[in-house]
């Protein structure tokens, strides 16, 4: 489908505009090289924004006490995650839609789409502050919490999902940049956001320099300004003119045949990150069941095995940039050959990852607790994590390359059935028998069988068929 056909208008920029940053065209040359350029800063941001960030604000949170570590780190790997799914499934459809727009040559179009993404995040942004500001106690205690960890927690759970906006203008800024095939922008705002974030959250946490000590109040207060300061630079880089997407007034009118288009690549990516961020949500309050040590130990955990996804996933979302942008183009057979150098690529440091949490497990857990019991069972759960690293090694590639070309369904589909069917009730039915290690043998179970399914979708070509035709006919 066309861009046009979902009301776009091509525009002829303003002669007085400055030029725009050409860069490098991904849909020739080597793509190694490409995907190295694409994926180094990617990586980059990544280490930055996201392993720097989450290791010294999980030590800074630490410094609050148990029941203040605990709440915030249920708050996000649970409660607001799922409003971040969501936007992951928009930033995903964004992707793949302004990357196949650049690889035609339509810049004009993908102007226009990455205008609707704005609006979309305007909307997701509005909806989760009301559910915040409205219902933040029971939206904590739905994650069967105990009533210590309720009341220093609730105040956290407001304000994170008020200010959540800055993590949703984020995520779709760095998509709509990276789908363009410019991702050294995101990374060098996502230098100054982290280093504004943990700097005041270290200052409004503990009434550093002057400030108020607002304690965990602090961490949501510190980490809204930094993302604020984040969205204020993406818009003055995309709305500058020198950006390969170039922003004007006229992108931000809703345009509801677009806003559609965008929709419909969003939602089955969205419900197929839910379904799994689901059955983690669920087995993290089954987790409660077994005592509070368990429960801190499944949430530290959680959030220290984020590390090797954040790693290794600039390689799955690079790959997917050149899948989009080639396909785009009309050459599929270099969408092939970009899905292979991405495979070999994230493996490798996946699973490279993934040995050493195994071997060193023990050691990192005893930097964020010195409860025996805590590192006892959160080490526990990084072994199996690990294991799980050498499915997601191929799995995140898979499914990045099949939203690239827009084959969003099945992917979906698969990931559902094996959330749902599989790792769901061998958890619930190993968690009687087993205790916690039941939950983590459903977790790496899981992985392996729905890596297993898409694999062999994707092996089908049947995502390619639709861009085996003219250029032209590809946006």
């Amino acid at each position: 489908m066309q861009l046009k056909s979902a009301g776009v208008r091509e525009e002829r920029a303003p002669a007085a505009m400055p030029p725009r940053r050409p860069g490098r065209d991904l849909t020739q040359g080597s793509l190694l090289r490409s995907l190295l350029v694409l994926a180094t800063p990617l990586l980059a941001s990544s280490l930055v924004g996201g392993v720097l960030f989450q290791l010294v604000d999980l030590k800074l949170v630490s410094g609050l006490g148990a029941d203040a570590t605990t709440a915030v780190v249920v708050t996000n790997q649970s409660i607001r995650q799922l409003f971040f799914m969501l936007v992951m499934g928009a930033s995903f459809g964004a992707q793949g839609l302004i990357a196949r727009s650049i690889g035609a040559g339509q810049r004009d179009a993908a102007d226009h789409a990455a205008g609707q993404v704005i609006v979309l995040g305007a909307l997701v942004s509005g909806v989760v502050a009301v559910v915040g500001a409205a219902f933040p106690a029971q939206i904590l205690a739905s994650m069967n919490v105990s009533p210590a960890v309720l009341e220093v927690g609730t105040p956290y759970v407001r304000l994170a999902l008020m200010l959540s906006f800055g993590l949703v203008f984020g995520v779709l800024f760095g998509a709509i940049l990276n789908g363009a095939g410019d991702t050294t922008t995101p990374f060098f705002i996502s230098i100054v956001q982290t280093a504004v974030s943990l700097v005041a959250e270290w200052c409004l946490m503990f009434g550093r320099l002057g400030l108020p000590a607002l304690g965990i109040r602090g961490a949501a207060f510190g980490l809204g300004i930094g993302q604020s300061v984040g969205i204020a630079l993406a818009l003055a880089v995309l709305f500058s003119g020198r950006a390969r997407v170039h922003l004007r007034r006229h992108h931000l009118r809703p345009d509801p045949a677009l806003l559609a288009r965008i929709a419909a690549l969003s939602w089955p990516p969205a419900l197929q990150m839910i379904g799994g961020f689901l059955v983690t949500v669920f087995f993290l309050r089954t987790m409660g069941d077994f005592g509070e040590k368990a429960q801190a130990a499944y949430s530290i955990g959680l959030r220290l095995g984020m590390v090797g996804p954040m790693l290794a996933f600039p390689l799955a979302g690079a790959s997917a940039i050149l899948v989009g942008q080639s396909l785009g183009s009309g050459n599929v057979p270099r969408a092939w050959r970009a899905l292979f150098v991405g495979l070999g690529a994230h493996a490798t440091l996946l699973w490279t990852v993934g040995a050493a949490v195994a071997l060193f497990r023990t050691q990192i857990l005893q930097v964020f607790s010195t409860d025996p019991e805590v590192v006892r069972i959160g080490s526990e759960l990084m072994l199996f994590q690990a294991g799980s690293f050498f499915a997601w090694g191929l799995y995140f590639v898979f499914f990045r390359a099949l939203q690239a070309a827009g084959d969003v369904t099945v992917s979906m589909l698969l990931s559902l059935g094996s959330s749902l069917l599989v790792t769901l009730p061998l958890g619930l039915a190993l968690a009687r028998s087993h205790g916690p290690t039941g939950v983590f043998t459903a977790g790496l179970v899981g992985s392996v069988v729905v890596t297993t399914l898409t694999g062999l979708w994707v092996a089908t070509g049947r995502w390619t068929r639709r861009f085996r035709v003219t250029p032209s006919a590809h946006a």
